[in-house]
């Protein structure tokens, strides 16, 4: 891992040793990371082909409404015409079901005054008796001339192959040339229902070959993952198709980085100093050695960079002879288990930002045999576990 410049400096008050005082720096610097497969500089050009079921343009889209409403136009009259026929039936069907129901009602008035007054006072408490209900008569609704509006974009998959194939990017590398060459093959995104939930897959399919020989044949998004809280019939799928593709664009450029490009990524590294002038001038010159060569640190020049190193390793081993003076089992003394707990952290995290993990390993072998002696508050402890755990990181 490569190293570029630091980016700032910050200082915090941390604890009091005895009348030392002992602050924290958080140095924000760049690491250059290297990739899986290195290109030679002037081969880092590269060409996309796309293969998709997707072949929609914004323009097709508006085109095809324009012809929509033009139809829609022309058969206007048509409709209004099938309208009219429709509610002259409806009317027909009217006077048929008025004349049913006067017919029931005429028939059953009859049998009604037939009976006794007692029956017919005994209905009518029941309200029984007969009713001449009449259905609502039908009212025209003339259908309304077409008015043209714009379509909305959100509900179609506007993309093609070529859009497809310029969303592709490696950093680093231009696309006039065939040094790498990048087939995609993106299926139609699949929906499916589970438990009242939409999930998605999109099978797509990465084949890259260097210089003619094929160096990476993958496929992704085979499993169906979770995409929305509604069923399918409940979501508006154009408009989540094309966030799915999104997300497969994206997962595609940052596999294609991590394959073949150089990346320049942001780390932190906290480290700690003793301010106080006599018997701690020598740590306070490590703390200048170690923080001014980390600013000089740059991927590019490498003569800068060996000379940052020189001069990195004066403080370090500032820290290392430090560390052959303390007594850990007298607090009292200059040189005790507090002074030692600032240099092992600061060696762990120093050696973790330059990534070297064996060293840091070891002095985080030599701290915990002395760890009896090295009082830590909460907050410490879980920076040692992260530590830790960034140590023994096998991925």
């Amino acid at each position: 891992m490569k190293l570029n410049y630091l980016l700032g400096l910050f200082l915090f008050p941390l604890f009091t040793l005895n009348a030392q005082s002992i602050s924290t720096e958080l140095v924000e610097y760049q690491v250059l990371r290297e990739p899986k497969i290195s290109i030679d500089a002037n081969s880092r050009q590269y060409s996309v082909t796309v293969t998709s079921p997707y072949n929609l343009t914004s323009d097709e889209v508006y085109a095809q409404s324009k012809v929509d409403f033009q139809t829609e136009l022309k058969n206007f009259d048509k409709v209004t015409t099938d309208s009219q026929n429709e509610f002259k039936q409806k009317l027909a069907d009217y006077d048929a079901d008025v004349a049913k129901a006067s017919a029931k009602y005429k028939s059953e008035s009859e049998e009604f005054k037939k009976l006794t007054l007692l029956e017919r006072l005994t209905l009518q408490d029941k309200n029984q008796n007969p009713k001449l209900v009449l259905p609502n008569r039908p009212l025209y609704v003339a259908p309304l001339k077409p008015v043209y509006h714009e379509p909305n974009l959100q509900n179609f998959v506007i993309i093609d192959n070529n859009v497809l194939a310029s969303q592709v990017n490696i950093d680093g590398f231009t696309k006039d040339g065939n040094y790498l060459t990048i087939l995609l093959d993106i299926k139609k995104t699949n929906f499916q229902d589970n438990s009242g939930q939409t999930y998605a897959n999109q099978p797509t399919t990465l084949i890259v070959k260097q210089n003619g020989q094929e160096k990476i044949n993958k496929i992704f998004f085979q499993e169906y993952k979770y995409i929305s809280s509604s069923p399918t019939n409940n979501i508006n799928k154009p408009h989540e198709e094309q966030q799915h593709l999104r997300k497969v664009v994206a997962f595609i450029n940052d596999y294609l980085n991590e394959t073949f490009a150089f990346k320049t990524i942001r780390y932190s590294v906290r480290l700690q100093r003793v301010k106080n002038k006599g018997q701690y001038d020598d740590l306070e010159k490590a703390d200048i050695y170690v923080s001014t060569n980390l600013k000089k640190l740059s991927p590019e020049n490498p003569q800068i960079n060996a000379v940052a190193f020189t001069g990195m390793q004066k403080g370090i081993d500032i820290w290392r002879e430090t560390l052959t003076k303390i007594d850990f089992k007298d607090p009292k003394t200059d040189f005790n288990a507090k002074i030692a707990k600032f240099i092992y952290f600061n060696l762990m995290n120093l050696n973790l930002a330059l990534d070297k993990k064996t060293e840091a390993e070891k002095v985080l072998n030599e701290m915990q045999e002395n760890l009896i002696y090295i009082k830590l508050n909460s907050s410490e402890e879980t920076e040692l576990k992260a530590i830790e755990k960034q140590i023994y990181k096998t991925t």
